[in-house]
């Protein structure tokens, strides 16, 4: 036991010192709160743009200027026209209108009609924003022309139907059935891809001691079970390490970067704010409830509340270390096995296909947690650690939770024992190319 933890600190502090582990342990996290500054900034830079639109409209009575003149807002500003519109295009460059809405006179027969003219490329933002207008004006004047009160029907569609999820034994809230599908799917995408790329390190490291002939003179003085445990629990150690200042770093990082925007915009962080005030002022009591509802999602107290987050982070974290040991000494096996990176290509297949129908099978259960394929894939230890945190925050059985962590660790047990077979021989095997006949005799060698 003390050479597997001498190996495991070699591992651990030998990779944690490398300057390509510092690196990316700091510019991960650099460019993730960059993303999320990023985001901010365009979110926030949206309301700082007011745009004036000239307004020529040659419909009788001029149906549309005066609605769009008294509904100018934080993003639009719609100015009177004057005169012909060929006369208005050749002035534009003088007003510096960023376009002219012209209507022509025939527009309620036509509503493909609506031309807006500007010099440069037109935003789309802009575009949509006009023909949500346009169309709701249009669709009031045909219904008054009609005889129908607008009010009355918009009071008739705005009852929107919306199913609120509660718990059959104590009436408790359920949380949104979209977010547990996105939060199972983020754990089980994370160990997917620990899985790989941490495996791929292990596979690589091997490579470099056994093609280095370093491990001859380390295979004096352990064993090489030792020697393969030692170097998978220390790699996992470094993962995790790496993983948690990830966490740590980016939630700092983009807390201080959106911080610094916000504060450095703010005009236009309150231009924003007005505009969604306008918006929301002409919106329904059934859409306000309505739009209430998904900016509960953001609420990170509230969401939490509707999980057992403790079972999770316990899962997360158990089928995070079991799903890596599970494939560590996969890989682990392939690295001995082989001479070079190049040969590994053969043996690589039936290890990633697993991983690649977990995957999959991820995308069909997060939509239908309770079916066979999510009921097997989360039982199975090669597909369990990704599929089973898919199902998680859906509150499986507890029999099914018991069952997958025991077949888990058994499975751990079996890769293990199968991978050291293969690594006691491959690791001092030099310049012979290894088939998979060849890896069947060695798992038949004797102790």
């Amino acid at each position: 036991m003390n050479k597997i933890l001498l190996i495991i600190g070699r591992e651990y502090l030998t990779r944690v010192r490398k300057k390509s582990f510092i690196i990316m342990t700091i510019l991960g996290p650099l460019l993730m709160g960059g993303l999320i500054g990023g985001a901010a900034y365009l979110a926030i830079s949206q309301g700082d743009t007011t745009e004036q639109v000239l307004v020529i409209d040659e419909t009788k009575g001029k149906i549309f200027e005066p609605k769009l003149l008294s509904q100018s807002d934080a993003k639009l500003i719609f100015v009177p026209g004057k005169g012909p519109i060929e006369t208005a295009r050749k002035d534009m460059d003088k007003e510096k209108f960023y376009g002219i809405l012209y209507i022509p006179q025939d527009a309620m027969q036509k509503p493909e009609s609506f031309v807006l003219y500007s010099d440069n490329k037109v935003n789309i933002s802009v575009v949509s924003a006009l023909e949500d207008k346009l169309q709701h004006e249009f669709e009031t004047y045909n219904l008054q022309n009609a005889g129908i009160d607008p009010q009355l029907l918009k009071t008739i569609e705005s009852k929107n139907v919306s199913i609120t999820p509660k718990n059959n034994s104590n009436d408790s809230e359920q949380a949104n059935a979209g977010i547990t599908a996105v939060v199972g799917f983020a754990g089980g995408l994370l160990i997917y891809m620990f899985i790989f790329v941490y495996g791929a390190q292990v596979m690589r490291g091997v490579m470099e001691e056994k093609t280095s002939r370093i491990v001859e003179v380390i295979m004096s003085s352990v064993k090489p079970f030792q020697l393969m445990m030692g170097k998978i629990i220390g790699i996992s150690l470094v993962a995790l390490t790496q993983f948690l200042l990830w966490i740590i770093l980016t939630m700092v990082v983009s807390s201080a970067v959106t911080g610094f925007i916000a504060s450095n915009n703010k005009p236009a962080y309150e231009k924003m704010q007005q505009m969604r005030s306008s918006q929301m002022s002409n919106m329904t009591e059934e859409q306000k409830v309505q739009v209430e509802k998904q900016m509960d999602v953001f609420d990170l107290k509230k969401t939490l509340d509707n999980y057992n987050i403790t079972k999770i982070i316990f899962s997360f974290i158990f089928y995070f270390i079991g799903g890596y040991l599970l494939y560590a000494a996969l890989f682990a096996a392939i690295g001995a096995a082989v001479d070079s990176e190049t040969d590994t290509q053969q043996f690589m297949l039936p290890i990633t296909l697993p991983l690649i129908f977990a995957y999959v099978a991820a995308t069909v259960v997060m939509q239908n947690p309770d079916s066979s394929l999510g009921y097997w894939a989360s039982i199975i230890p090669f597909t369990s650690p990704i599929v089973m945190m898919v199902r998680m925050p859906y509150d499986p059985p507890m029999i099914d939770i018991i069952l997958s962590m025991s077949l888990l660790v058994l499975g751990f047990l079996g890769t293990t024992w199968f991978a050291a077979k293969i690594y006691r021989v491959g690791i001092l095997m030099y310049g012979k190319k290894v088939t998979y006949k060849e890896l069947a005799k060695w798992l038949r060698y004797r102790d």
